[in-house]
């Protein structure tokens, strides 16, 4: 009988992992490794509980978001399933564009978008802009007057000074951030008063983002109330009256043991309730409240999967298990110290035996994938997969060493489509041009 562990992840009776219907070694053999695979059926209940949460039962909205992962595939299901999409660059747009993403459906971030980006933002009439800084105001006036465009409607990014209780490199929402007008200053009001003033722009909302992989409540109750207190404040000094309040995401996961996340059904619940209780104590209206997961969606739904090398024993001290991939397609672990767990997808149902480090093949001695980790006796040709890979992982590979980046995988009822193709040697190449006085 085929043994369940999370999602569609299953031992299955050949003793192999198996994801969305796949036996992971055959997708191994198929594809080739290092390979990402991500499970259809995961995301969309995801999506779907979500969309639930915030939009049915609370009429607001929820924007994944798409820096966590982002493909046209990815934004075709997001589509279907009625979110709508978080983007920060020119490229993260011009994907969601390409995939046909109702730009009308789109929040665009960042904290220093271009004239280019602007400009193809307001020509796509994606939904809302979400300004950072009084340079954007300056410069979106421009664009908008020499385009003729209508007034465009805008969020404004606020640093609440909220520190969230999670890694200080994913914290965002505190006073010292290069992200969003500071509330501390005066400036979050200032900046209120002269989009209110502009004829070019129309302020829909404010928006603020905490960190990212929080497991507490609190942190984001915090926000709401000094958010919903900026809401009055608003509304006392100038009369308008601001119906929406994006509170951003960082919604935790479980990576490893240690791991406490709540459901989304939590979260929702205890966003609504404080955002109802303050906006009461502050005589404000609720706003129209919206999230954007990105983490919480995709980062379950990816598994990684890496054939095994070479390993060295260090008498005493540690075995290290050195597989095809590394930092290149997983910088997480040496960016931040993540932690994650593992199985050897070919041995699932072997008891442990050992413990060993996963090394990767990267030229660092960073490269660590998994620090001290039990599994069964581990042998070149192996299958390892180290789960919750979804996000993050992709969108932050590199091409360091002159790795070409895996390919990646969407799985879904016993079908594997291939959805990112793995580079080649070729394409490493692809756009460099080798100046003819340099050629022998």
């Amino acid at each position: 009988m085929p043994v369940k562990l999370h999602g569609t992840m299953f031992i299955n009776p050949a003793g192999h992992l198996e994801i969305g219907g796949c036996d992971t070694v055959q997708l191994a053999r198929e594809f080739g490794t290092p390979l990402w695979v991500m499970d259809e059926n995961y995301i969309r209940q995801q999506c779907r509980l979500f969309k639930k949460a915030f939009i049915d039962n609370l009429g607001g909205d929820a924007a994944y978001a798409s820096k966590a992962f982002l493909t046209q595939a990815m934004a075709a299901i997001i589509k279907e399933e009625g979110l709508s999409l978080d983007v920060v660059s020119g490229g993260e747009l011009f994907t969601a564009l390409q995939a046909g993403f109702p730009a009308r459906r789109i929040y665009f971030h960042g904290n220093n978008k271009s004239r280019e980006e602007l400009k193809m933002a307001i020509q796509s009439h994606v939904g809302k802009i979400v300004v950072d800084n009084f340079y954007e105001l300056t410069l979106l006036e421009e664009i908008i007057q020499e385009i003729g465009d209508e007034p465009v409607p805008v969020m404004l990014r606020i640093a609440p000074g909220v520190e969230a209780h999670t890694h200080e490199y994913v914290q965002t929402g505190q006073e010292d951030t290069k992200f969003g007008f500071s509330l501390a200053s005066g400036q979050a009001l200032e900046a209120g008063k002269r989009v209110l003033k502009s004829e070019l722009l129309t302020l829909k909302g404010i928006h603020c983002h905490i960190g990212s992989q929080i497991f507490e409540t609190d942190s984001f109750a915090a926000a709401a109330e000094i958010m919903i207190d900026f809401i009055a404040q608003m509304y006392k000094k100038t009369g308008y009256l601001i119906g929406e309040l994006n509170l951003g995401g960082g919604f935790g996961i479980y990576y490893s043991k240690g791991d406490t996340p709540k459901t989304i059904e939590e979260y929702a619940e205890n966003i609504i309730s404080a955002a109802t209780e303050y906006a009461e104590r502050y005589g404000v209206p609720v706003p129209r409240i919206i999230v954007e997961p990105g983490r919480s969606i995709v980062g379950p739904a990816g598994t990684t999967l890496y054939t095994v090398g070479s390993y060295k024993e260090i008498p005493g001290i540690r075995k290290y298990i050195s597989v095809d991939g590394g930092m290149t397609d997983n910088i997480r672990t040496a960016l931040y110290g993540a932690v994650y767990e593992g199985i050897i997808a070919n041995k699932a149902l072997h008891e442990p035996e050992e413990i060993v480090t996963i090394a990767g093949k990267c030229c660092e001695s960073g490269d660590i994938l998994i620090k001290d980790i039990s599994l069964p006796r581990v042998e070149p040709g192996d299958i390892l997969a180290i789960t919750c890979t979804g996000a993050y992982g992709y969108t932050m590979a590199s091409n360091y060493n002159r790795l070409p980046r895996p390919a990646v995988v969407l799985v879904r009822d016993g079908q594997a489509d291939i959805i990112v193709r793995r580079e080649t040697y070729e394409d490493l190449l692809r756009q460099e041009v080798l100046p003819r006085r340099l050629r022998g």
